[in-house]
């Protein structure tokens, strides 16, 4: 057989002396040394490694040798690696060799190894050796190894290596490895648990084990990754090697139906492209039942309305996000008339929650109308919603510029991946039928009825109500049916997909009085279908849905009502429904399609049995193998358990007998003669062999007995009691098969995350190791899903969900497969965080697929009874307890022992009641078809058993036992090393605790002692319970002890002592044969997570360990038989007594008496360090017992050491104290992570030596206080270089943060050009591109080059004119330059550094992913600077385009604007002075202790550093060292001191409204101290956005009065005003700090302007002054410009411009360049506060948590011993410029004809327009009209003028009037500004018809076109890609612009064309030129030269007919009047001829 034999001899040359180890790894499988313990500079391993090798060795192959410094309570640390290339060993056979390692960084070290190799080679035949080959250890080997591999890739565990007797001496394989982490993961979510092999049975399809075989082959063949190891030191204590356990849950409390306050803030902006002529309209925003509405807005399509609306909550989460928020349009509402809605918009508030930010910014809902839905969009609404939980904190985004969002169809309000155009769609809901409902009614009322009518009712009348999208549904009334069948469908009619997640069905039972929920269920929609290309329409079952709410039996005031209605976590059966969902999408196109939305009920066909699935019989089984932790106050009675599933085995209420005589056969068994019948028909083969088998459902009754004080135990012993149940359910096993496959993947990413977070938290090496070990797991379990999840895919009952799920989820699994391989070849060392974050979006993908929407089996419930009443219960999802014969399916707890705590049913288990555990299970749940019975106790651990029930017959072998017993026992001691707690939960008055811990084991609970008065406890005790007596193989119990339980207390004098909080942990075991050493012995200290409800509550240091005790046979049998009567057979025997035992030290201490400490080998190894405090004062001490704090003294104490601080003589006069700094020594872990914490205590000293205390605070960490010396050598240019590749570091070891945000914006905003670190002379350096090649003793040149940007200017600003020609910028004035130009130009920037950041970032990706791309191909540049290069490039190059983009902008200077508190971006100002709260009072137990604020009773600043003795020299020594300050040097005196406070307040934004008409009257409130300034008469009124623009000045004497509190008020007539929120600021932090906060430094200097310097200081003065205290060189100025500091030049301008233009020569712009850049001067560089703006946002006490709106403001601090500082800057408020519009109106042209003509029936028009401005509708001007226009062509020369206020900065108009008759004042809006003209049809004696309009934004609208043929729709279609201009810029404008209008089918039409001239003045031109309205005087327009038929036909009737007749009928006229004449003529001719005739005739 072939094999690698590698001989490790020795190390050499190592540094130090220590414990070393060696790990060895050949293709993936490493192998430790033993530990060389306190070897020198050698270390003798003397070690013979062995791999047996499958396939031959290739001469690539590497050989790895790793050597590490071995510890017991860290990780190890690596010394180096050796890697040789196996070539020359495949070639010779044989290899001797010494060589040197290499370290981290690929430098070779000293330190050699020495090593022999050999290689058997067996030519041919390559073999698969099986696991036990590994484990053949040569004998030469005795020290222990451990398998780094987790068997990643089976579910088979290779434990079984060695069988069970024949073991190694000392080499068991383990999984756990030497040093274990300290924080290792016992957070139990994390006990890995994997199937033994041989449980499985010969019949069962060998699947598996195949897989196996290739898997070892694999494995031996080397393979595997080297990444797939995982690190034990994480996993050590969680990895569960057998399977015989599951994992408890650590967290107890319900979290769901707890109320939490909800905020949901709302702005309706504006509305556009409403349909509807001439409306009113009115939005009217509803969140679930409350309305609020917008004010009306007259005769417009696109009112402007900018309300902000808030509404509050204080509801459970469930019910917040099912609430609809609803918006909708509103046209024409009055007082009297409700108004016609024309249209509205549905979403539910989960939908905005789940957005990133939980908000939507500027987007526009779409309205569509209920009642008619084929007609469309109604209009768009542009609003922002927001929804803000408590902690969330809502960042408003910074928008690029205002003009995207006026497009509508890219900004609408919908989620990420929703088409814009949603279709409507019918939603059925189908009811079929329902079963087991409970009775709703007493039985008296039934008996009454009996009599009356004599016939026996089922007592519910239940009907079925669904909700959706804030609509109901009903079916109709089943009355009294148990069983009702409905067969009904309730249709929803909404827009698809829709925005409201889920649907609600619930079964009510109708009353008289009122209905009550029976149970409710939810449809997550999201669940039931998938929008992906290959996705489904929503689909349902038809399936069995099943409901669960409170306990069965009935009582009038149900007090878990809430329960039914789905709030929490149902306790119990109620029913189940049979239902099914579809979705039909609609083509509103269809004529007979009914249009309206109301919700229909309809009858459906009846659906046969079998649709749901095959009826099949199942299974449970259940063994109690240990009750304990009973609740003492149920501890006096006997109790039993009982399980249900459904209504079976549920024997107090679960029977509801349905009247009807047919029974159902799948209806649980009434009575016992009913089961057996209903069995007996069930069928025939089983008949016999089940026939008497009736379930078993609760043990018997036991009586417990007393654990302690506080918990009871039931004495099972060795005879455990069982249970089982039968039950009939449809099959649709391969549901939960699935979802338990997904949930297993997940399971298992879940805890490899955990551990790679515990990697890094810890600092260990290699986390991305084990990341790309998890990925890998990842990749093989979505393959494995996929293979298994296509099997029975044509079984009974399968609906279109199961099909299409599994479709989908066969694709997302297989896509996270793919993602899962790719990504692990990207993970590296400095990407883990970022695709840890990845992953972790794979994992909720995992947990929300594994949800399976249809149910089958319903969850199985344990409850507690006593005395026949239900107590307390666990509900247990029966998908985690099935069986399944495939290994990935079944569920995690089925054959396994789980530890099940139950809990207190509803709103009882909340708080206090539901932390303390009922009962502690340990339970063994099987389910299954009973079919597959057979294997249903092959998990129970082995050793026992069974007792049937008496009266089985003979023959029936089948019958589950009704108890087990066990003949198997082992004895253990259990040592519980109990070392110390830190930041416990504070549940005292005084803000302390008095902790004990008791241990509960078992049947056994031991306690430590109590320690009085701290949070941080150190017990340092070892309990030793002896005697623990456990059941079963004593090779199971050492791979799976159960779990310990610690509980932690507090006591009280009197009453019951107080629960803490709880934590699991596992014990490490010892067997008699195992060896009591390393690497498993003696245990480490790790730290537990302690958990308080769903809090956490602290952390416990302990270590477990559980020895087996070999005792003598004969005592044991005696004892037993005297306890227990009875003899046990078999009993393992061991050699002697405790004697084998490791000794346990006697107690060293003669105080503690008793109590025995951990013994060393355990506790930490300690090291003396000293601690020095910094004491500087206290603050704002409360009263403590109504009196105050007068003489305060700080104690701190760590680790049993401490210092005291001076008395403070007078706290009211001077609160700092008058020594500084003091230090004790104490002996220390020198483990960091085990550090204790430092308390620190305020006490105050009363009168006769009384002391009281004040209040207290625990530093959990004493890391960032831990000093350590400044590198001499690197002085702070490492972090230089760092910083110029865009590293951010924290240098210095104090903290700086340097964070991004600062910088970018000050880069950005320097117009003058970039300082360059110009270190080499030769070349000149391109910009950005900055080289750092410096050591500290050059001096580097700093220069300001202004040309080369200048000049880039100008060629862009050329550029620009020859492109557009549009862009003409003005040359900004001085004179015109305020404040707020600099303000507004900052707010661009900040912007533009959001938008660059955001660019960056996209880089940054792109660069990584090529990166990884070039390692793929095989090969690392060596050359990394040139591919950095190319990068740098590319960004300029970007840069420069973004650049070019970018309209120039004039050159303002600017100051930084953050959008967050100015401590966010400096660490608090606690750069060497920190504060810490002190606590006093017990801890709010609200969620994440949200009442912190209130505890706090004041704080004490000061710091700390800790250093291990003895100190280098070479610090003491520095020059001016004072040894009485150590460590804080250069601190300036706490002397009290007199300051000048200036505040700036600009604006507040987004304030929550006090009012009832939803604004407030907002005034600024300062108080310092005592001194408050009142700005009530300045109220602003009605903004929730007001300007305030004011300085404040305040005198204040720090330390006094420090602490500055702004906060605006609402201003109101009557009654006290109200707080709408406040913020505080520490002013003395800043007054102190490095970064010299107290008046920003400005980019330039001027003497005079908008830009004046501000502080009274010059930049060469304050320069002067730092390098002084920082004792630095300089600054030397020198000719030419260059200023010297320390070994650094800079360079800059030396002149200066005055008020009278004359040039100065001045150095302060040097020292201005010095200050700016000061943060890279060495050792003594801070990053100085810049001149800036902060935004600070506004808190109430009365919502804690909910930011109420943000302020923006600053403060500038000057000492009062300082020359004074000059008047305060002026930033009141721009007023706002008035201007004057004047349009003239000249022609129109195309206007389409309305009218019919009087008379002659012609189209017509009688045109007129009329304008007015935004805003303004009320003076709305119209001219003339151009009567009976017959071309469409109207001539009016007719001026509108209009005057209006303008903020040219903000480019709004402002408009002030009062809003009503009622109104006090004025209200001031701001509008856009934009002009509306519209043309109107005049009519006589009705209303005048609209006919079209156009509005004109005056900032950008389209250029009016020369003529009017070349006016047309495009202008306004394609407004976005024309070029527009400003009237504003241009003053003076003419064109011919289009009119518009839209018809029926909503498309735009073009409705005629004007021509009209815009013209804007200022209004002091406006008064030297004025001009009339209309044609009047002055300057008057010429009459319009109008055709002479435009006139009024009723005014003069002849012209009328003159001209409309005479024109044009002239001729017909003259023709009829001939054919008149004619007629005339022969009518006459006719008339006279026969006279005529007759007179001829007879010749008269």
């Amino acid at each position: 057989m072939m094999a690698l034999m590698v001989h490790l001899k020795t190390a050499a040359h190592l540094r130090g002396k220590g414990d070393r180890i060696a790990k060895v790894t050949f293709r993936g499988l490493s192998f430790y040394s033993r530990v060389a313990e306190n070897c020198d500079a050698v270390a003798h391993f003397n070690e013979i490694f062995r791999w047996p090798i499958a396939s031959r060795l290739d001469g690539n192959e590497m050989l790895e040798i790793q050597v590490y410094n071995y510890s017991k309570v860290f990780s190890n640390r690596l010394v180096g690696t050796f890697c040789m290339v196996l070539q020359k060993v495949a070639e010779e056979g044989h290899l001797e060799l010494t060589d040197t390692l290499i370290d981290d960084n690929n430098t070779s070290i000293k330190t050699s190894v020495t090593i022999e190799i050999k290689y058997q080679s067996m030519d041919g035949a390559v073999g698969v050796w099986s696991d036990g080959e590994f484990l053949d250890v040569p004998d030469d080997r005795d020290g222990m190894f451990a398998f780094e591999t987790e068997s990643l890739l089976s579910s088979q565990s290779h434990r079984s290596g060695t069988p069970p007797g024949r073991t190694l001496q000392g080499s068991i394989p383990t999984f756990r490895k030497a040093g274990k982490g300290v924080f290792s993961a016992m957070k139990l979510g994390k006990i890995k648990s994997s199937k033994d092999d041989h449980k499985k049975l010969a019949e069962e399809p060998a699947v598996l084990e195949m897989e196996d075989l290739d898997r070892k082959a694999m494995r031996l063949a080397g393979t595997v990754d080297p990444d797939t190891i995982s690190l034990a030191s994480v996993t050590a204590v969680t990895t569960n090697v057998s399977n015989k356990r599951s994992k408890p849950d650590i967290k107890m409390e319900p979290s769901s139906g707890r109320p939490v306050d909800y905020q949901i803030s709302i702005t309706v902006i504006e509305a556009r492209q409403l349909i509807g002529l001439n409306m009113d309209p009115v939005v009217c925003v509803e969140v679930g039942d409350e309305k609020k509405y917008t004010s009306m807005k007259e005769s417009t399509n696109c009112p402007y309305y900018n309300d902000y609306f808030v509404f509050d909550f204080h509801v459970p989460p469930d019910v917040m996000f099912d609430k609809i928020i609803k918006i909708s349009v509103i046209h024409s509402k009055n007082l009297l008339r409700s108004g016609t809605l024309v249209g509205n918009f549905k979403m539910d508030v989960g939908t905005v929650y789940s957005q990133p930010e939980h908000q939507f910014y500027h987007k526009w809902a779409i309205m569509s109308d209920p009642d008619d839905i084929t007609a469309g969009c109604k209009g768009y609404v542009k609003c922002d919603i927001a929804v803000v939980g408590k902690g969330d904190n809502i960042k408003t985004p910074h928008k690029a510029n205002e003009t995207d969002e006026d497009d509508l169809e890219g900004n609408l309000l919908l989620p990420e991946g929703i088409p814009a155009e949603r279709q409507w769609a019918r939603f059925y809901v189908k009811i079929y039928r329902a079963e087991g409902l409970p009775k709703m009614n007493t039985n008296i009322m039934a008996n009454v009825k009996k009599a009356f009518i004599g016939e026996n009712r089922d007592l519910v009348d239940p009907y079925v109500q669904v909700q959706f999208a804030g609509q109901k549904g009903k079916t109709s009334v089943q009355k009294s049916s148990y069983e009702p069948i409905w067969n009904e469908q309730v249709v929803f009619t909404e827009l698809f997909p829709p925005l409201c997640k889920r649907l609600k069905v619930q079964i009510r039972d109708s009353d008289k009085v009122n209905d009550v929920a029976i149970g409710t269920h939810f449809v997550d929609l999201r669940k039931i279908s998938n929008e992906g290309d290959k996705g489904f329409l929503p689909t349902m079952g038809p399936a069995w849905v099943n409901m669960y709410g409170s306990t069965r039996q009935y009582t009038l005031m149900d007090e878990h009502q809430d329960l039914n209605e789905g709030l929490g976590e149902g306790v119990s059966f109620r029913a189940r429904l049979l239902i099914s969902m579809a979705v039909e999408i609609l083509d509103t196109t269809s004529p007979e399609l009914m249009s309206s939305t109301e919700v229909q009920v309809e009858s459906v066909s009846n659906i046969s049995e079998s649709a749901t699935g095959k009826m099949d019989e199942f299974f449970l089984f259940g063994s109690f193998l240990e009750a304990t932790m009973i609740d003492r106050k149920i501890g006096d009675k006997p109790i039993s358990f009982e399980i249900t599933i459904g209504n079976y085995g549920n024997q107090i209420d679960g029977v509801s007998k349905p009247s009807s005589a047919k029974k159902r056969k799948k209806k649980d068994g009434e009575s016992e003669e009913e089961e057996n019948e209903l069995i007996q028909n069930s069928s025939e083969d089983e008949a016999d062999e089940d026939a008497d088998l009736v379930s078993v459902s609760s043990t018997p009754p036991m009586r417990p007995v007393i654990t302690d004080r506080n918990y009871f135990h039931l004495p099972y012993f060795d005879k455990k009691p069982c249970v089982y149940i039968k039950s009939w359910w449809q099959d649709q096993r391969r549901r939960l098969y699935n979802s338990n496959m997904m949930d297993k993947i997940a399971d298992k990413l879940e805890e490899g995350l955990n551990d790679v977070q515990e990697i890094l938290k810890t600092e260990k090496a290699f986390p991305e190791r084990r990341l790309r070990g998890v990925l890998e797991d990842l990749g093989v379990g979505c393959s494995r899903f996929v293979i298994l999840a296509n099997k029975d895919v044509n079984q009974a009952g399968r609906t279109k969900l199961d099909r299409e799920r599994l479709k989908s989820c066969m694709r997302e699994m297989d896509s996270m497969g793919q993602q899962a391989k790719q990504l692990r070849t990207q993970v590296k060392k400095n990407t883990v965080r970022d695709k840890l974050k990845l992953v972790q979006n794979f994992l909720q993908k995992l947990r929300f697929l594994a949800d399976e929407p249809q149910h089958s089996i319903p969850d199985v419930f344990v409850w507690m009874m006593s005395n026949n009443k239900r107590i307390a219960y666990s509900r247990i999802p029966s998908k985690d307890i099935l069986y399944s014969i495939v290994d990935e399916e079944t569920g995690k707890d089925c054959c396994k022992v789980k530890g099940v705590f139950l809990k207190l049913p509803g709103k009882k288990g909340f708080g206090p009641a539901g932390w303390t555990v009922q009962a502690k299970l340990e339970l063994y749940l099987w389910l299954g078809i009973n079919k597959q019975r057979k294997d249903f106790l092959s998990g129970l651990p082995n050793g026992f058993e069974e007792i049937k029930a008496a009266k089985t017959g003979p023959g029936l072998q089948a019958v589950p036992p009704v108890s087990l017993v066990y003949n198997m026992k082992q004895v253990f001691q259990l040592r519980a090393h109990m070392y110390q707690a830190r930041s416990l939960f504070a549940a005292d008055n005084s803000g302390l605790s008095d902790p004990f811990a008791r241990v509960f084991f078992s049947t056994h609970s031991q306690v430590t002692e109590v320690l009085s008065e701290t949070l941080c406890p150190t017990w340092d005790q070892l309990l030793v319970f002896d005697d623990v007596e456990l059941f079963g193989e004593a090779s199971e119990l050492r791979d799976d002890p159960p779990i310990i339980v610690v509980e932690l207390f507090d006591q009280d004098t009197v009453g019951k002592a107080e629960f803490i909080g709880r934590t699991f942990a596992k014990p490490t075991i010892k067997m008699c044969e195992e060896y009591y050493g390393p690497p498993r012995f003696p245990p480490q200290l790790e730290y537990y997570q302690i958990y308080r409800g769903n809090c956490t509550a602290g952390e416990l240091l302990a270590a477990f360990e559980l020895l087996q005790i070999p005792f003598d046979p004969e005592v044991i049998r005696r004892a037993l038989i005297a306890v227990h009567n009875f003899a046990v057979p078999q009993i393992k025997v061991g050699q002697g007594g405790k004697a084998d035992l490791p000794p346990l030290e006697g107690s060293t201490d003669s105080e503690r008496g008793t109590i025995l400490p951990v013994p060393l080998g355990i506790r930490p190894i300690l090291s003396r360090y000293r601690i020095e405090v910094l004491f500087w004062g206290l603050r704002d001490l409360k009263r403590i017992n109504l009196a105050q704090v007068d003489r305060p003294r700080v104690d701190i104490e760590c680790a049993g050491r401490g210092v005291q601080s001076v008395l403070i003589q007078n706290y009211k006069k001077n609160p700092n104290f008058s020594i500084l700094v003091k230090w004790f020594e104490v002996d220390l872990p020198e483990n960091e992570l085990l550090h204790p914490p430092l308390n620190i205590r305020v006490v105050d000293c009363r009168a006769f030596g009384r002391y009281i205390l004040v209040g207290s605070h625990a530093v959990s960490s004493l890391r960032r206080f831990i000093y350590s010396a400044p590198d001499k050598t690197s002085n702070n240019w490492a972090s230089a270089a760092k910083l110029m590749n865009g590293y951010m570091v924290l240098t210095n070891g104090g903290c700086q943060p340097r964070s991004s945000p600062s910088l970018s914006s000050r880069t950005l905003s320097r117009p003058a050009g970039d300082f360059m670190v110009d270190m080499d002379s030769e070349h000149s350096i391109r910009k950005m591109d900055t080289v750092v090649k410096l050591d500290a003793t050059s001096d580097a040149v700093v220069k300001v080059d202004m040309t080369e940007e200048e000049s880039d200017k100008d060629k862009k600003k050329k550029k620009k004119k020859k492109k557009g020609g549009m862009e003409e910028e003005e040359e900004t004035d001085e004179r015109v330059l305020d404040w707020w130009s600099k303000y507004f130009a900052s707010i661009e920037t900040l912007k533009e550094s959001l938008r660059a950041q955001e660019v960056a970032q996209a880089e940054a990706e792109e660069r990584e992913d090529l990166e990884i791309a070039a390692e793929a191909a095989g090969f690392k540049t060596k050359d990394k600077s040139r591919e950095k290069r190319f990068f740098k490039d590319k960004k300029k190059g970007q840069a420069a385009e973004h650049s070019e983009r970018r309209p120039v902008k004039a050159k303002v200077d600017e100051l930084v604007v953050y959008n967050k508190e100015l401590e966010t971006e400096y660490g608090n100002f606690a750069d060497w002075l920190h504060t810490f709260n002190l606590y006093r009072g017990k801890a709010g137990d609200d969620d994440e202790h949200a009442q912190d604020d209130d505890r706090i009773v004041g704080r004490f600043k000061g710091s700390l550093c800790m250093y291990k003795l003895p100190l280098s020299e070479e610090i003491t020594r520095e020059a001016g060292f004072d040894p009485n300050m150590g460590m804080f040097q250069s601190i300036p005196h706490n002397d009290p001191i007199n300051v000048l406070v200036r505040v700036y307040v600009v604006r507040a934004t987004d304030l929550h409204p006090a009012d009832i008409n939803g604004k407030a009257d907002p005034y600024i409130v300062i108080k310092l101290g005592k001194s408050e300034v009142k700005d009530k008469e300045n109220y602003i009124s009605k903004q929730l956005n007001p300007v305030f623009g004011k300085s404040f000045d305040i005198e204040a004497t720090f330390p006094m009065e420090s602490m500055l509190s702004v906060s605006v008020y609402d201003w109101d007539l009557v009654g006290t005003d109200d707080l709408i929120g406040e913020t505080k600021i520490d002013l003395e932090n800043r007054f102190y700090s490095k970064y010299r906060a107290t008046c920003g430094i400005s980019s330039k200097y001027s003497v005079h302007g908008y830009n004046i310097w501000r502080d009274p200081m010059k930049p060469s003065q304050i320069l002067a002054k730092l390098c002084k205290d920082g004792k630095i060189d300089g600054p030397h100025y020198g000719p030419g410009g260059k200023v010297k500091v320390a070994n650094r030049i800079f360079q800059g301008p030396t002149e200066i411009v005055d008020e009278n233009g004359l040039k100065k020569q001045t150095e302060e712009h040097l020292a201005l360049a010095v200050l700016n850049h000061w943060e890279e001067i060495p050792r003594v560089g801070w990053k100085l506060v810049p001149e800036h703006v902060e935004t600070r946002p506004l808190l109430n006490p009365d919502k804690p948590g909910i930011e109420q709106g943000r302020i923006e403001m600053w403060v500038d601090m000057f000492p009062m011993d300082m020359p004074a500082p000059g008047p305060a800057l002026d930033i009141s408020p721009r007023k706002p410029k008035s201007f004057e519009l004047r349009v003239v109106i000249w022609n129109t042209d195309d206007v389409i004809l309305e009218d019919d003509a009087f008379m002659t029936g012609e189209k017509m028009s009688d045109i007129y327009v009329r304008g007015w401005l935004k805003g303004q509708q009320e003076d709305k001007q119209d001219t003339d009209v151009h009567y009976h226009s017959l071309t469409g062509e109207g001539n009016f020369n007719w001026r509108f003028v209009f005057p209006f206020d303008y903020l040219m900065a903000e480019e709004k108009i402002v408009i002030s009037k009062k809003e009503s008759m009622f109104s006090w004042d004025e209200t001031e809006y701001k509008i856009p500004p934009r002009l509306t003209l519209q043309v109107w049809d005049a009519d006589h004696f009705s209303a005048d018809d609209f006919l079209g309009a156009i509005e004109l934004d005056l900032n950008r609208f389209p250029r009016g076109a020369k003529t009017a043929k070349q006016c047309s729709l495009d202008m306004i279609r394609n407004e976005h890609e024309l070029p527009t201009i400003s009237i504003f810029k241009q003053k003076r404008v003419k064109g011919w612009w289009p009119f518009v209008a839209r018809d029926e089918n909503d498309d735009m039409e073009l409705t005629g064309k004007v021509e009209a001239e815009l013209h804007l003045v200022t209004a002091e031109e406006a008064e030297k030129s004025p001009v009339g309205l209309g044609r009047n005087e002055p300057d008057p327009l010429e009459k319009p030269n109008r055709p002479d038929t435009t006139f009024l036909w009723f005014l003069s009737p002849l012209k009328a007919i003159r001209y409309l007749v005479c024109n044009r009928y002239k001729w017909l006229i003259i023709k009829m009047v001939l054919a008149l004449l004619l007629l005339i003529m022969l009518g006459l001719f006719l008339y006279s001829m026969p006279g005529y005739l007759v007179k001829k005739l007879l010749g008269a």
